[in-house]
């Protein structure tokens, strides 16, 4: 059976070695293909056999491991519903779906309760699937209202902060008044009793710091070790110790030994701090999608009945009639049925210039209707429609793995284990060796070890890279579909370009306009426009735009005859007109000798030349050629400099292709080359140990694609060909692949900077906190701020300006 793909949110991991350990529990599993987990995100993506293993048993497990599942909960309005059995039915229905939780209807209140997986499921999921059982739904409240799960763990770090500074202070005052050179400051003598201390540190230890017991309890008990192990082995060692000399100096009266108190509590308090700052930057690092869906309008206003209704989104429906006016956005993908505009389509296109629609013309949701009053007949709604499959696109693309994260992951699975030893190694060498006897000076730097390892930075180095990166390259129209293509594209070495629709526009267009004899160009033209009006062919339409372009007024043909393979034959104003090749002319009697040497020259630039009669006299020449794109050259100029090779292939012919590749400024060309050999050229460049990219936007195209190493389409092309790619250039633009490869190198710049940050910050900073030169605070404080560099590090690539 074909595998079922899932993926959802989980809260409660706090390092690498927890994700690492989540996605090894999950590949264990019988019936998983694959499991993914990204700490940055918070999300596991598992692929599994539906036959073999079921979503809530899925969810058990991640439970089992220590972690929770992320759920959302919705209230809807239920319509239709008469008696006991119906609202028995819709609850059913719900429970069924996979992702649902638990489903309670109320027939009296006729509402519906779902608490669901957040990622697995949508709010307008559930409300369709009311509508399959023959009911109707409308959302009460916003989806997970009040339950965004990032928000709440701010919100509870910011709690458990100030609780824990609060308590922390006293403390640390009695810690900064031990120095030297601070013996000036007043230190109450309340706050020098051990039982003071004791006081205000075992709420911090055991309510703020309940957490990192908690997740330590959970790694230990799964058999592995997380960063909650070193922090509660850490801080608990102090606390304990000091709570042991506490007791010592009952009934010993004025006999004052050094307390640990401060420092487990002071540890915890700069832990927590640095959790709070990791979870603010986090956030930031989804920006990209939340602009994305910010794009989306809010409300619709539709005919229902006859009446001209405002609705929610996600009430909307594939058929309904939307008017839009001036300003508003197009709610949803759809084609027009009244009235014409222009319209904004900046944000999937990029072109600046509003794109002119009348009665006919397809629209895409999320664009703003700039002039006209239209009504736009809905085709995709939810998760059809364009700016949904851009969303679900990023989405992955930040959800996935990067083969240089899967390597850091192994790391930081077995680098818990080795500061442990390297911790007990620290305490045995000082209590034996460096302070004979003295458990303090132990302790203090087996603390310090303990603190400042832990593998926070190692773990968000290169998920939050390739969030920001793959982000901020959706706002350049640039998606990539997965952590691995992003990481990739910086190799390439050799960009294979399709020829029409890539480096062309991919529609001919009238280019050449010879005349012959007294006529003027203008009635030339008049005529030619007027005699293919009555043709289908591509180079007929385009010599009549190429009329119409030129503002020349044209009538319609009295006769029209389309002679296959050699042109038209039609009659306008009386005159007989013949459109075509120099043997449909000759064929009528007509001398063209005089067009031979301008015609050889337009067919030797690539053109399309066709010779134009009337009344069986030589009149002229059309050219009509696919001419390339605007910024094509500039593009192909760009990937040069980049150091670059560049490639043409095409299924035309030779001379036509060098034509079109010298003025784009290609030099090496593949011409002639059937659909299904454009994989078998690319697998010999490949052979010749180039990293080859492939763009292309054609059904033809799909084989190719899929063989490079990097395949990109160009979004205004097939759905196939976006299908099989790797990466998807929305603009249709040829900048977008220098852009690529650039943001692929910025990001993997970037992913290198963090890992050396955390690599060198571990390596540099155990062995100082193992010889004693390092406090456990500043040790909490160092391993803090890593973890907040590396992620704000990451987050530059969200400026990132191509």
């Amino acid at each position: 059976m074909t595998a079922v793909k899932n993926e959802f949110s989980i809260s409660g991991m706090t390092c690498a070695a927890c994700s690492g350990r989540v996605e090894r529990g999950l590949v264990k599993l019988e019936g998983v293909e694959t499991a993914s987990v990204n700490l940055a995100l918070e999300q596991a993506s598992v692929s599994y056999d539906p036959d073999k293993l079921s979503l809530p048993e899925i969810e058990q497990k991640v439970e089992d491991l220590g972690y929770e599942v992320v759920t959302a909960k919705t209230e809807l309005a239920i319509t239709g519903m008469t008696c006991a059995a119906c609202s028995t039915r819709v609850e059913k229905g719900l429970s069924k779906l996979q992702g649902v939780r638990s489903a309670n209807v109320n027939l009296a209140l006729e509402q519906a309760t779902v608490e669901y997986t957040k990622g697995v499921l949508t709010n307008q999921d559930i409300i369709r699937q009311v509508e399959k059982l023959g009911y109707g739904a409308k959302q009460k409240e916003q989806e997970g209202q009040g339950k965004d799960y990032r928000l709440v763990e701010i919100h509870k770090q910011q709690r458990r902060f100030f609780i824990s500074m609060i308590l922390s202070l006293p403390l640390l005052w009695t810690m900064v008044g031990h120095f030297s050179f601070t013996e000036w400051m007043y230190v109450p003598d309340i706050l020098m009793n051990p039982w003071v201390q004791m006081a205000l540190a075992t709420p911090v230890q055991f309510y703020v710091g309940k957490s990192f017991y908690t997740g330590a309890y959970k790694a230990l008990r799964n058999g592995s070790a997380n960063m909650d192990v070193l922090v509660a082995l850490g801080t608990s060692a102090a606390y304990f110790y000091s709570v042991y000399l506490a007791l010592e100096m009952l009934g010993m009266p004025g006999h004052q030994m050094g307390l640990y108190f401060e420092t487990s509590a002071v540890l915890i308090t700069l832990i927590v701090l640095g959790k709070l700052f990791e979870a603010k930057a986090k956030g930031r690092s989804s920006e990209a999608i939340k602009k994305l869906m910010g794009l989306q309008a809010k409300t619709a206003s539709v005919i229902r009945d006859g009446h001209e209704v405002e609705i929610q989104l996600e009430e909307m429906k594939a058929g309904d009639v939307a008017v839009v006016r001036p300003g508003e956005k197009i709610p949803a993908d759809g084609v027009i049925l009244e009235g014409s505009t222009a319209i904004d389509e900046s944000m999937i296109t990029g072109e600046s210039v509003p794109a002119d629609k009348a009665s006919g013309d397809p629209v895409i949701g999320a664009t703003i209707n700039k002039h006209g009053f239209i009504k736009v007949k809905v085709t995709k709604v939810g998760s059809d429609t364009a700016l949904s499959q851009i969303i679900r696109v990023v989405e992955q693309a930040q959800g996935s793995k990067a083969l240089i994260q899967r390597q850091a992951d192994k790391i930081s699975g077995i680098f818990v284990p080795i500061v442990v030893a390297i911790a007990i190694l620290t305490f045995s060498v000082w209590i034996l060796f460096v302070s004979p006897g003295e458990f303090a000076p132990a302790l203090i730097a087996t603390i310090s070890v303990l603190v400042i390892a832990c593998p926070c930075a190692l773990g968000l180095a290169t998920p939050t890279s390739i969030m920001a990166g793959s982000g901020r390259s959706a706002e350049y129209g640039i998606l990539f579909k997965g952590g691995e293509h992003l990481e990739a594209t910086q190799l390439v070495d050799t960009v294979v370009l399709d020829k029409t629709g890539t480096i062309t526009k991919g529609e001919p267009v009238l280019t050449e306009v010879v005349v012959f004899g007294d006529r003027s160009e203008a009635e030339l033209l008049y005529f030619a426009g007027s005699a293919e009006q009555g043709s289908e062919h591509p180079v007929a339409r385009a010599i009549v735009q190429g009329v119409e372009e030129r503002e020349i007024k044209i009538s319609s043909p009295r006769k029209f005859d389309a002679i296959t393979g050699f042109g038209i034959r039609a009659e306008v104003d009386d005159k007989n007109i013949l459109i075509g090749t120099r043997n449909l002319l000759k064929q009528a009697a007509v001398s063209v000798e005089e067009a031979e040497e301008k015609m050889l020259a337009l067919e030797k630039a690539g053109k399309t030349a066709m010779l134009i009669s009337i009344d069986h006299e030589l009149a002229g020449i059309l050219a009509v050629a696919d001419t390339i794109k605007e910024t094509s050259k500039e593009a192909i100029t760009r990937l040069h400099k980049m150091g670059i090779d560049v490639l043409m292939m095409t299924g035309d012919n030779a001379q036509t292709a060098h034509a079109i590749a010298e003025e784009a400024g290609i030099t090496r060309v593949i011409a002639e080359v059937l659909p299904e050999g454009k994989a078998d050229e690319i697998r010999k460049l490949q052979k010749e140990g180039r990293v080859v990219a492939m763009v292309g936007d054609g059904i033809n195209d799909a084989p190719a694609l899929a063989v490079a190493d990097i395949g990109m389409a160009i979004g205004t092309g097939t759905d196939v060909a976006i299908e099989a790619a790797d990466i998807t250039l929305i603009r249709g633009n040829l900048n977008s692949i220098a852009d690529a490869i650039l943001m692929s190198r910025k990001t993997m710049k970037n992913i290198k900077q963090n890992l050396f940050w955390a690599f060198g910050y571990n390596t540099l900073g155990i062995p100082i906190a193992a010889i004693g030169l390092l406090a456990p605070w500043v040790a909490g404080a160092a391993m803090a701020f890593s973890s907040v560099s590396v992620v704000l590090n990451a987050l530059r690539l969200q400026r990132v300006k191509l």
